[in-house]
């Protein structure tokens, strides 16, 4: 479980093809510090599972093994050497929580269509698939490449949100264009509401 507060950006390293998955080599600061073998890392919203870990100089390089399934429904496909990724460590039981419950599956892309700065902040819209857009409320909470965001404004087929500099410096956001893909993951509470209010209109 994580909360979407980013630690930090790290630094893609390697993407290297495998007989069954792909192996992705990221290099971290803060957030490697503590990581094991099996331990688990939010890469840009995803819940991955460490089975490298090797130290270089004050970095950590640690590598995941990407399944087809995985690399097919997240951004990460497009990823290459020298790319950033926003980097989060699970929360501990004795943690704060700061943002709100992040569990790192992606329930889908979506494309960045507006991004630009506003005064001191930045608007981003985001075009999203049908199966996000059911979640999203105004003023509710969803993970865009795992950063824990409020919505500011609804569409019928984006939202948008509001960029403060402090976000905009730390994450990978600061590297994004207009039509790059970001990693969305809704509000779980949203869809056991869904759940629970649709079991009981059965009965």
């Amino acid at each position: 479980m994580f909360t979407g507060i980013v630690e930090e950006a790290g630094i893609v390293e390697r993407i290297k093809p495998a007989a069954k998955s792909i192996e992705l080599t990221v290099r971290a600061g803060a957030t490697g510090h503590g990581l094991k073998l099996g331990g688990s890392l939010a890469v840009n919203g995803c819940c991955l599972t460490a089975v490298k870990v090797a130290a270089r100089g004050k970095f950590k390089l640690a590598r995941f093994d990407l399944l087809q399934e995985t690399w097919r429904r997240t951004n990460l496909q497009f990823a290459k050497p020298g790319s950033l990724v926003n980097l989060e460590r699970p929360l501990r039981a004795d943690g704060e929580f700061g943002g709100h419950f992040v569990t790192g599956h992606i329930d889908g892309v979506g494309k960045i269509i507006r991004w630009e700065r506003a005064g001191l902040d930045h608007v981003l819209d985001i075009a999203a698939p049908p199966e996000v857009m059911r979640y999203i409320v105004f003023k509710g909470s969803v993970a865009v490449d795992g950063i824990s965001l409020t919505v500011a404004g609804v569409q019928k087929k984006s939202f948008r949100i509001w960029i403060i500099p402090h976000t905009y410096e730390i994450t990978a956001l600061r590297e994004r264009k207009v039509g790059d893909a970001v990693n969305l993951e809704a509000d779980l509470l949203g869809k056991y509401a869904e759940k629970f209010i649709s079991a009981r209109g059965r009965r």
